[in-house]
């Protein structure tokens, strides 16, 4: 089934919030942030250029979303990178193809913007998901670290 691709808008901060909150990973994390801290954060990455908050529309329900953020870097021959963050795809339409849509589609964008690279960071404990991003060409190359604050 084909979706459709655009930016989140405020009204819609709850269904990708309940998205995100019902992978048990995430609700973890996310335990204890303050109550507007979706709407803060949909503030600043719309102001931003290098950054989205996606949403992929499908027979007008909001089925995934993913953050996709453009970084320039002094390696790559001073090129720009593009991190795809949060992708999460709802459990009732998983096993369609959804989420393979959406990387391509950031994949795509990624291209326009003439990135060098996309690159994603996924929970060690996501083998499933790791098995995804293999299968669409994604490499294990480097350790990411996180520090909470």
């Amino acid at each position: 089934m084909s979706l459709v691709f655009r930016d989140a808008t405020p009204d819609e901060l709850p269904e990708v919030v309940r998205l995100i909150l019902a992978d048990s990973l995430s609700s973890d994390w996310e335990n204890g942030a303050p109550e507007d801290t979706p709407r803060r954060a949909l503030v600043a990455i719309d102001a931003d250029p290098n950054n989205q908050l996606i949403v992929a529309e499908q027979n007008g329900a909001i089925v995934g979303t993913f953050q996709l953020t453009f970084i320039p870097t002094l390696t790559l021959r001073g090129g720009w990178i593009a991190q795809i963050e949060n992708v999460r795809v709802d459990s009732s339409v998983r096993s369609q193809k959804l989420g393979q849509q959406m990387v391509e589609w950031a994949i795509a964008r990624a291209h326009e913007r003439e990135c060098t690279v996309l690159q994603l960071s996924s929970n060690n404990a996501r083998e499933r998901a790791h098995a995804f991003y293999s299968r669409l060409g994604f490499k294990q190359s480097h350790t990411g670290f996180k520090l909470g604050l």
